[in-house]
């Protein structure tokens, strides 16, 4: 890519897209285009490829998708397939139409059956039922996956597709009925010290197993990738380690400094028993993540603090 090159960030106000904005700026790159959802509806067909014919961009990262924790996955099961294959299957299309260079899908752990073996290997795709509170999702992932191999087999279009572990970082949801355990662990043991409560309620077990990887660590992962890698199938990102849910309550517990007790809500699912990424194939490509799980929570809770205070 050249820092003169027009670049599409689909999805840049969440925290995947709005991370590789950030990183594109610092390495000087230029020629960025960017659509709020209220100017580009990236569901409608029409729209996408008004937008695609009359900026033609050389490259695009994919980055934009209806995304939730496990609550929302399971209860809007509809939305989250028909809004992710629309998004994408128009956007990938449109990306083929007009010519472009280079497009990177981005997708989810939650694509590998939830009994594979572990750690999750690229070849394991499509080898095994799915986890069903997101299987929607999920399925929406895979076609964009297959959907970039498709267009690369039949019109030779450079489209790679790349799967990233659970994330955390700037941009992320608080939302507690709708977002992912990290964020709402956050949330809840700051409210819980800000308010004195004597304990916090966690779901499940806290016995499932995940990796956490800091969305400017996807970012400069996604740099790299673009400038690297050529091929169909696609490429883990995350850090190769996990930690057990109650062992990250724990953590954010005393990076919060909330004194008081951890309770389960056994009503709860726990969700997949462990999602850890093998990520053997981009370490051999010469890559690796930087941002400690310590050190990118600490980080991450000054910035949720900072908000708070602007938004109160």
């Amino acid at each position: 890519m050249n820092k003169s090159e027009k670049i599409y960030i689909a999805g840049h106000r969440g925290m995947v897209g709005s991370a590789i904005l950030r990183k594109l700026k610092a390495e000087g790159f230029n020629n960025i285009i960017v659509r709020t959802s209220s100017e580009l509806d990236l569901r409608n067909q029409q729209a996408v490829n008004d937008f695609f014919a009359a900026e033609n961009p050389d490259y695009v990262f994919l980055a934009a998708a209806k995304v939730g924790g496990i609550q929302a996955n399971n209860v809007y099961r509809a939305d989250f397939i028909y809004e992710n294959m629309m998004i994408q299957s128009n956007v990938i299309h449109a990306a083929y139409v007009q010519k472009v260079k280079k497009l990177m899908f981005l997708g989810s752990s939650c694509i590998y059956p939830k009994l594979a073996p572990q750690p999750l290997k690229e070849e394991y795709l499509l080898t095994g039922l799915l986890e069903s509170t997101n299987e929607p999702y999920a399925i929406a992932k895979i076609a964009g996956i297959k959907m970039c191999d498709a267009y690369r087999a039949q019109y030779g279009c450079n489209f790679i597709s790349v799967m990233p572990t659970n994330l955390y970082g700037p941009n992320d949801n608080y939302d507690l009925t709708n977002s992912h355990v990290l964020p709402a662990l956050l949330r809840k043991f700051h409210e819980a010290r800000i308010n004195n409560a004597p304990e916090v309620m966690m779901w499940g077990t806290g016995s499932p197993r995940r990796e956490f990887l800091h969305a400017d660590d996807l970012a400069a992962a996604c740099y790299f990738l673009m400038q690297n890698y050529n091929e169909e199938g696609l490429v883990n990102v995350g850090t190769g380690e996990d930690v057990t849910i109650k062992e990250l309550a724990l953590l954010v517990k005393e990076i919060v400094g909330f004194k008081g007790e951890i309770k389960h809500d056994l009503s709860k699912p726990d969700g997949t028993p462990r999602k850890l990424m093998d990520v053997g194939k981009l370490h051999n490509m010469g890559w690796k993540h930087t941002i400690g799980l310590r050190e990118g929570i600490e980080k991450v809770y000054k910035e949720f603090v900072k908000t708070e205070a602007v938004a109160q």
